[in-house]
């Protein structure tokens, strides 16, 4: 309320507050600063603007001209005399106490305000109040409205004696009333004011000296000035009623509804507003009262709509500030995670680099030992013959020079073409695009989240092979929401639940060890931090009746070398390396060979399955993902975990067939070596899904034909065998 008590101009609370005809309030001493005069040059109105005023006002007129008057030479100050309309559409303006006036300067303290003008010569102005000169008028510090002074100068503006009650009695409340009975000192403040006994009290003194009982029940008591509701009057004292501004001697009695102010009976009797409509002052208050009453209740309503608005703000300010913290946090995470990712990308390709400069470096070592060792065998033959062919005995030479020239054209031959030749080249085929990267990093930026679209899946890429599915999708068209990934379900391929079988970034998936000879329906979504998407459409995958596979380059060891369309395989290095094939199996009876192709220097060539994640740098079984038999040329030993079992006579050699029993109705795994049982079953309690797994190093090729299983309902006797020919 305190800024409803201020003055616009010197910006304190009111002192004498008066009321300008626009119905705004300013302070008394802060009225004659701003009151300003006309110019001369705007005092004198051509004739055909003088208005037609009665005797009493031309009598007036004679003394000083009044608010008209003022207000005709600011309207004549406006143009020339052609604009006759205009001119009198001033004059009816200004003849109500209002102008148009703007000023243009502007105070210190905020108020538009003209210059003080000299006054004409010979006027009356000097003997006039300060302020009431025949120019003189006021510019309203808030509507900017002027107001001419009629003689009575600031005085003729009637005195806001409420505001100036309101302003006493808030200066009295905001400082804190005192016991005037308290004994204590400081004494307590006041909790209440007697209004007949006009005396304030604390609680205790209260109950102590005016108890709500005897004499005092009729008293009433009131919250002291300090609370807010206090008495509407100062202690001590009784407010004065305010008299009419014309006839200072009498009091307000009447309420002149055409001129809309409080009037006194002689204002009356002169005839000023004899012809007005008038009522009495005390129903008029009480009308007004009721009518700002019922204009309060829509405010008080609107403050209630506020105050409840405001809370809301205050609670979104707190959410703004909590969110803002999580986002900074999430912001910080997330940008960690980046760094992170890149640091282990980082690791990767440094050990990528690493081993394929081991890998370059063993190959040409490997070929500079071989290349010396043929180079001292030669060397050694050189020199031995040149002695030979420096001996002059004939007989003796031809003893021996048959047997000289076929070991010198053997050792040409071994230098076949080639053989001089690298087989490695010092440049890294490496090459790091980090482009695509960069421009990601660039253009990460945050966006509005939304739900992903329903992703759409490509039928023309979804394919089965063996107990396998392949399946794709993409985004449709112009999508603008962001997707963080996807999750593809697949059901059990006998009508049951869906469950998720993938989920990850990528829109091409592979699922293997599926059922053979069952159909399965699959299904897509897509999510981001909004949330999970709407499915695709179900697609439906029949798996093939029978298992056909070859080597799998994907997933061999860099050393094992396939041909043959991967049906062929052998390796490059002297140590074991693994292959795994491209089938996958969990149930049903399956049986494939492998031929021996070539076996040099008695390897030991282990065949067996394995999993999908099972090491390659060693032989196979050597792990907890391996079951295998390795075998040499007289004996073999199953290997699982790196225990050997179960040794047995009679082994492989070139052209041997090795075939592998997996019996996953009996949990069973059996070997065969050229057909016949080798040793007991292999292994018992083998669940799960396995490969078809081979290691072997240089020494061995392998060959295999084709593969083929046997379902579940079949009976091992009447398995189809499937020949896998392994070259040794």
């Amino acid at each position: 309320m305190e800024e409803e008590l201020k003055c616009p101009v010197c910006g304190s609370l009111f002192r004498e507050p008066i009321i300008l005809p626009c119905s705004h309030n300013v302070c008394l001493p802060c009225a004659r600063t701003i009151a300003v005069q006309t110019p001369e040059r705007e005092q004198h109105l051509p004739a055909l603007l003088q208005p037609r005023a009665p005797a009493a006002a031309a009598t007036a007129g004679a003394a000083g001209p009044g608010p008209a008057a003022g207000s005709e030479a600011e309207c004549a100050a406006g143009g020339g005399g052609g604009e006759h309309a205009d001119k009198l559409s001033l004059h009816s303006e200004s003849d109500s106490g209002y102008g148009s006036y703007t000023p243009s300067l502007k105070s210190p303290n905020g108020v538009r305000v003209l210059p003080l003008g000299p006054a004409p010569a010979g006027s009356s102005s000097a003997a006039l109040p300060r302020g009431a000169g025949p120019s003189s008028s006021l510019t309203c510090p808030q509507c900017h409205r002027s107001a001419s002074l009629d003689p009575r100068g600031l005085r003729g503006f009637p005195r806001n004696r409420l505001l100036e009650a309101i302003v006493q009695r808030y200066q009295q409340g905001r400082a804190a009333a005192k016991c005037q009975l308290c004994d204590r000192s400081p004494p307590e403040a006041a909790a209440v004011a007697c209004e007949q006994c006009e005396v304030l009290y604390c609680a205790a003194c209260q109950l102590k000296c005016h108890p709500t009982r005897g004499p005092f029940a009729k008293h009433r008591l009131l919250p002291p000035p300090s609370l807010p509701g206090g008495p509407g009057k100062a202690v001590g004292g009784a407010r004065k009623l305010p008299t009419c501004a014309d006839h200072e001697l009498e009091n307000y009695s009447m309420y002149c509804v055409s001129c809309g102010t409080p009037v006194c009976y002689q204002c009356l009797e002169e005839g000023k507003h004899g012809q007005h409509e008038v009522k009495a002052l005390g129903a008029m208050w009480k009308q007004h009262k009721t009518q700002l009453s019922q204009a309060l209740n829509g405010v008080s309503d609107k403050a209630k709509e506020a105050k409840e608005f405001l809370v809301q703000l205050k609670n979104i300010l707190q959410q703004i500030q909590e969110n803002g913290l999580d986002y900074e946090a999430c912001l910080v995470a997330q940008c960690d995670a980046l760094v992170d990712a890149l640091t282990r990308q980082k690791a990767k390709l440094l050990t990528k680099v690493t081993k394929e400069r081991e890998h370059k470096l063993k190959v040409v070592w490997d070929q500079i030992n071989h290349c010396t060792l043929k180079l001292r065998q030669s060397t050694g033959l050189m020199e031995y013959c040149l002695e030979v062919i420096k001996e002059n005995d004939p007989s003796g030479f031809l003893q021996i020079s048959d047997a000289l020239i076929k070991r010198v054209q053997v050792s040409q031959e071994q230098w076949v073409k080639g053989a001089l030749e690298p087989k490695v080249s010092a440049e890294f085929d490496l090459t790091l695009d980090s482009e695509p990267l960069l421009q990601s990093i660039h253009q990460l930026d945050f966006i509005q989240m939304k739900l992903p679209p329903v992703p759409l899946l490509q039928l023309e890429k979804c394919c089965t092979r063996n107990n396998s599915v392949t399946l794709a999708w993409r985004m449709p068209p112009f999508t603008h929401n962001p997707v963080e990934g996807y999750i593809l379900e697949l059901d059990d391929g006998d009508g049951g639940q869906f469950r998720e079988v993938y989920v990850g970034k990528e829109t091409l998936c592979t699922i293997d060890g599926l059922h053979f000879n069952s159909t399965y329906n699959a299904r897509v979504k897509a999510f981001n931090s909004s949330g999970v998407g709407p499915y695709s459409k179900t697609v439906v995958l029949q798996t093939s009746d029978v298992a056909w596979f070859t080597f799998d380059p994907s997933s061999a060891h860099r050393d094992i070398v396939l041909s043959n369309d991967n049906q062929t395989a052998t390796c490059s290095s002297y140590d074991d390396r693994v292959v795994l094939g491209t089938a996958a199996f969990s149930k049903g009876v399956h049986y494939w060979e492998l031929h021996v192709d070539r076996y040099d220097n008695h390897p030991d060539p282990a065949f067996g399955i394995a999993r999908i994640n099972v090491v390659k740098d060693m032989m196979l079984g050597k792990d907890d993902k391996a079951w295998a038999m390795y075998v040499d040329n007289n004996r073999s030993w199953f290997m699982h975990c790196n225990s050997h079992t179960s040794r047995t006579e009679g082994g492989v050699s070139k052209g041997a067939t090795v075939g592998v029993l997996l019996d996953l109705n009996k949990h069973s795994l059996t070997f065969y070596i050229n057909g016949q049982q080798q040793g007991p079953p292999a292994f018992e309690n083998v669940e799960g899904v396995f490969m078809p797994a081979l290691s072997l190093n240089r020494n061995v090729q392998v060959n295999p034909f084709q593969f083929s299983l046997t379902h579940s309902a079949c009976q091992p006797k009447e398995k189809s065998y499937c020949l896998l020919k392994v070259i040794a």
